[in-house]
């Protein structure tokens, strides 16, 4: 886990200790893209109302075929929710939807 990964897991141990959400996994689940292609969201993130994110926290460089990966994954995997996670400047966290095309 790098250092922004490790500071999005401390928010997510927040969000889990208020009961924002029902438990989260560090890169818990390997998806299978294509025969010798595979992605591993960084976090996987299990919401109160039993559906299922999947974050991929990105800081200023996100490289080409990671944006490829990413978009694949949601169009193949349509149970899941997956995000985007930007930190801001102010140390709060955006999250971004990958639309499923």
């Amino acid at each position: 886990m790098n250092r922004l990964e490790a500071r999005y897991a401390q928010h997510l141990d927040l969000q889990l200790k208020a009961h924002l959400i029902a438990s989260w996994a560090y890169e818990a689940v390997r998806l299978k893209l294509a025969p010798l292609t595979t992605y591993t969201p960084d976090f996987w993130v299990a919401m109160n109302d039993g559906r299922v994110q999947l974050h991929e926290v990105k800081g200023k460089f996100f490289r080409d075929d990671a944006k490829v990966k990413l978009k694949v994954a949601a169009s193949n995997y349509p149970m899941f929710d997956f995000k985007l996670v930007h930190q801001n400047m102010d140390g709060s966290w955006d999250l971004v939807e990958i639309r499923k095309e």
